[in-house]
């Protein structure tokens, strides 16, 4: 097996820098959120300027989540072999690129065309910055660091939401989408050369070497076969996949549909309604994001089952206000169901990644992340889209986001099956694939 490149010596940098790494991720992770949401929030006007059916306007949220997942796996193993600074900044460029050029769509055929090519420039940045992320943070810090690094996701979904809404109300829909991929061609430019590329395996030497065993080298990329073999082998992140599957499909229900739900149920205008649909769920996302990270990283010191264990908490507790949310006629009832959607939902999302490098070595974190990506978005948020439609078409918007409750229902059974069968088992076998590479 071929090795990637790996960092010879990577260059002295202060013991805070590991939290530095996290708020230059943060703020290119603002701009993969609102770019993509920024569409959502203008449905209206390009439903009336294009004449748009409802299942063609689930299709633009969809081809997007196809691109994305369908393209995640050869991005998370290009990442695995290439420098992640160079994945990530390139990656910013690209779909910031596409997202300017989106403004040159006329017609259904050049939107869905240009939604599916930022699909494609957005996939190479999870898999490149979580894989980062966890060789400047080791077990003791890596939930608190990729739930702080979570929060952007909030803010870029309320930014891309409202910011989209506001222009769009008074200057068309286009601008917002020459300002959002201007603005992250200016940020990549700045991170150039404050944005360190670290070695692979650096933190979890650090924890081989607190747990008393001889540090590892970092080991050779696995090819594709060997990391399906992997997977085949570790049912955890199987377990992982689903759940992730699940929770990304009512994820993006909210996403692409609460906008055009509280347009039309409540008579909010276009800039209301995408602040509504999103300030609420993500602010108490961004407190459930940490908060699920430090008691993840607590309850893991006592339990490999800990991550999991919150994960777990969040899919249930969400669900009843998921319901909620498309059954209320009250505003009132309403904005506590969203936030208390979003308080849970911060929860499981602090640990989508870090749960699964507990199970998965660090030469392989890359291409799990890749296909963890693939599986979420193919199997969850790209039917999201098309499925409510569908239904709503039928029952009514409100009914089918109510729906969408049962399968954070599915997601709470995964997680429950990996923690009583599969995860202790799974994290010993990974550490001791860590300790015979010493």
């Amino acid at each position: 097996m071929a090795s990637g490149p790996t960092v010879a010596s990577q260059p002295a940098v202060s013991p805070n820098y590991k939290w530095h790494v996290v708020a230059m991720l943060w703020g290119i992770s603002f701009f993969n959120y609102a770019d993509r949401q920024a569409i959502f929030s203008v449905f209206p006007l390009i439903e009336r300027e294009m004449h748009l059916t409802p299942v063609q306007l689930g299709l633009l949220g969809s081809a997007f989540a196809w691109v994305y997942g369908l393209a995640a796996p050869v991005a998370g193993m290009i990442v695995d072999r290439v420098r992640r600074k160079t994945a990530i900044l390139g990656g910013l460029y690209a779909w910031s690129a596409i997202c300017i050029a989106t403004i040159a769509s006329f017609d259904f055929k050049h939107l869905l065309f240009w939604r599916a090519a930022e699909g494609l420039g957005e996939t190479f940045y999870y898999p490149a910055s979580m894989s980062l992320v966890s060789d400047y943070h080791d077990s003791r810090t890596r939930s608190r660091a990729m739930g702080l690094h979570q929060t952007s996701v909030y803010i870029g979904t309320i930014g891309g939401g409202f910011f989209a809404g506001l222009i769009g109300q008074y200057y068309g829909w286009r601008l917002s989408f020459i300002v959002f991929g201007g603005l992250g061609i200016l940020l990549g430019v700045f991170l150039q050369r404050t944005l360190i590329e670290p070695e692979r395996g650096a933190a979890d030497r650090l924890d081989a070497a607190a747990a008393g065993h001889a540090p590892h080298a970092p080991g050779e990329r696995l090819p594709l076969r060997e990391f399906v073999r992997l997977v085949a082998r570790t049912p955890t992140v199987l377990c992982l996949m689903g759940a992730f599957m699940c929770a990304n499909f009512v994820a993006v229900v909210l996403l692409s549909w609460m906008p055009t739900f509280l347009y039309e149920r409540f008579n909010m205008g276009l800039a209301m309604a995408g602040l509504t649909a999103t300030v609420f769920v993500q602010l108490a996302s961004m407190v459930g994001a940490p908060l699920g990270g430090w008691l993840a990283d607590a309850w893991r010191r006592r339990s490999p089952k800990g991550r999991l264990a919150v994960q777990m908490v969040g899919v249930l507790g969400g669900a009843p206000f998921v319901a909620l949310c498309g059954m209320t006629q009250s505003i009132g009832w309403l904005v506590l169901a969203l936030t208390m959607w979003g308080l849970f939902k911060g929860l499981y999302d602090a640990n989508i990644f870090a749960s699964v490098f507990d199970v998965v070595r660090p030469e392989a974190r890359g291409t799990a992340a890749g296909f963890m990506n693939t599986v979420g978005w193919l199997g969850g948020g790209g039917t999201a889209p098309v499925v409510i439609g569908v239904i709503a078409a039928d029952r009514g918007l409100g009914t089918a986001i109510a729906l969408a409750s049962v399968v954070y229902v599915a997601a709470a059974a995964l997680l429950l099956t990996a923690i009583v069968l599969f995860v202790r088992k799974d994290v010993e076998q990974m550490e001791q694939q860590v300790r015979s590479e010493a």
